[in-house]
């Protein structure tokens, strides 16, 4: 397992560059955190690192929000907290997302159980004290 720290808002950006460079070569991340923990502003801050030509916003609502990075490869960003049973996921064609190519990263991943890809990056974002939060990531 491999740590960053997030010691302010301020260091969120330099911390999204730390992440895509030890994750370098990986597409798919289940972003795992208590609700306020800061998937969403992470994930923002890690799309903007990767060029992304789109605001970054929440797609709770949506459940799945499509970027381009500025190399033009799609990033898939999913919100799967208002799924409730798996037959949602296949209603979604969630396998045209979960197996691309595209960056995928995936808030409340456990409601997809087993479905999640076998190569996917476990991330944990945990709040600290200060507000400041850190990043585990956890290979398989």
């Amino acid at each position: 397992m491999r740590s960053l720290t997030i010691p302010s808002l301020n260091e969120l950006s330099a911390v999204a560059g730390q992440f895509l460079q030890l994750t370098r070569g990986t597409r798919k991340f289940a972003i795992h955190g208590k609700m306020g923990a800061g998937k969403t502003t992470f994930i923002k801050a890690v799309c903007d690192e990767l060029g992304a030509k789109e605001v970054v916003n929440s797609p709770s609502f949506s459940i799945i929000n499509e970027y381009q990075s500025g190399s033009g490869m799609s990033i898939y960003h999913i919100d799967l907290y208002r799924i409730r049973d798996k037959e949602e996921l296949f209603d979604l064609g969630y396998e045209d997302y979960f197996y691309s190519n595209a960056y995928v990263f995936i808030e409340w991943p456990e409601n997809a159980g087993e479905l999640l890809p076998q190569d996917i990056i476990r991330v944990n974002i945990e709040e600290v004290e200060n507000g400041g939060r850190i990043i585990s990531i956890i290979d398989n």
